[in-house]
């Protein structure tokens, strides 16, 4: 079994994971926007989730040697560790929760707004139990001036998205007054400028929208899977801070599967290694997602159209990007389990928190570019 022991090899491990956890949750807004359901599109990413999990656990959880307080992945499914299971396994369904209800609050708040509010909180309420449970081997007077101004960005995160809300809404309404004027009593105009202003009218009506515009915005509403218009904005802002709650909780839950903290295990029984706690965390995560998603498709939430297990089987627009980002996210917490068990878990979350917010951004900016980028490679190497 492989273990990290250095803060050099967490360290990379935690750089590693930033590219990852950074990544996946721009393409999961993007399949959003282009019109696939949220429900079919988790369930893809559930499975390839859960098989990086079980790739990580036979391989590293396999190599090298083993020590008998260090056991390898198989030998340690069949030890009596189950109250150290069931911590990692609680990790997994808040874990799953948080993911699945963020899909949701990408589009109702924003994915930029939503990652910065739901990884403060994460920072601000998990860090500070991972400090406690690491036995402070964190330097505090660094890591809680931090966490102060992640609380700091949760507050100034809720006003952008207020101040969002407004802004679109003053767009839409100075759209439609235009809208209007444009097709009250119209004056005469000469025959011969008829035609280019025919011409002209048809250029700016195929021209793609500018970003921002409230024209953007409507034919953003047209195309997306979750319409937002006529939606309270304060739901969208409750379904990010449960989000945000339920992201604080799973690394503390897989810190006390490893650690065993509270001394639940039996005299003699080895903690669990971080690629068995990481196996039992991603089979939890699987199985809520696989219940909640699979009654999602028949009981739609936010007014999404209802879906049926067969129509998601033949859904294969946007698969294999959602496989993708199931894979991303799957081994980019494989990596931070990994660096947190040698560097802290606190460490760990803050790091990771300070990268989704980065990866966020800039995705939010280019990810349409990437994805058309990416997607024509791939039609390429296909034909």
């Amino acid at each position: 079994m492989y273990l990290v022991e250095s803060k050099g090899g967490a360290i990379a491990c935690m750089l590693l994971a930033l590219l990852s956890l950074g990544t996946w949750p721009a393409i999961l807004t993007l399949l959003e926007r282009r019109g696939r359901l949220p429900q079919h599109t988790y369930l893809d990413y559930s499975i390839t989730n859960l098989l990086a999990a079980i790739i990580i656990a036979f391989t590293f959880g396999q190599i090298g040697s083993t020590k008998p307080d260090s056991p390898n992945f198989i030998t340690q499914l069949a030890q009596d560790n189950w109250p150290s299971v069931m911590f990692a396994m609680a990790g997994g369904i808040v874990l799953s929760l948080g993911n699945l209800a963020t899909q949701y609050a990408w589009a109702l708040v924003g994915l930029s707004v939503t990652e910065v509010v739901t990884s403060s909180i994460t920072v601000v309420i998990g860090s500070t139990l991972n400090y406690f449970l690491d036995d402070k081997i964190n330097k505090a007077e660094i890591l809680f001036p931090g966490v102060a101004c992640f609380l700091i960005a949760v507050c100034l995160g809720s006003a952008v998205h207020r101040s969002n809300a407004d802004d679109n809404k003053a767009k839409l309404r100075d759209f439609e007054m235009a809208k209007q004027e444009a097709s009250g009593p119209s004056t005469e105009i000469e025959t011969n400028t008829s035609k280019d202003l025919e011409t002209n009218a048809t250029n700016r009506t195929l021209a793609k929208p500018k970003e921002g515009t409230a024209r953007f915005l409507i034919d953003l509403e047209n195309k997306r899977a979750i319409k937002v218009f006529g939606k309270r904005k304060i739901i969208g802002l409750a379904i990010t801070f449960f989000a945000g709650l339920c992201f604080s909780l799973f690394s503390p839950a897989f810190n006390l599967a490893t650690n065993d903290q509270w001394n639940r295990l039996k005299q003699g029984v080895p903690k669990l290694v971080v690629y068995t706690a990481f196996f039992y965390f991603s089979v939890s995560c699987f199985i809520i997602a696989l219940i909640l998603n699979i009654g999602f498709l028949y009981y739609p939430v936010l007014g999404l159209p209802k879906s049926s297990f067969k129509a998601y089987l033949n859904d294969w627009n946007g698969r294999y990007w959602a496989f993708l980002a199931g894979f991303l996210c799957g081994f980019g917490n494989g990596l931070q389990f990994m660096g947190g068990q040698a560097a802290g878990y606190a460490a760990a979350d803050s790091v990771q928190v300070l990268a989704i917010h980065l990866f966020s951004k800039d995705f939010g900016i280019i990810q349409e570019s990437i994805f058309m980028v990416l997607n024509q490679c791939f039609e390429y190497f296909v034909s």
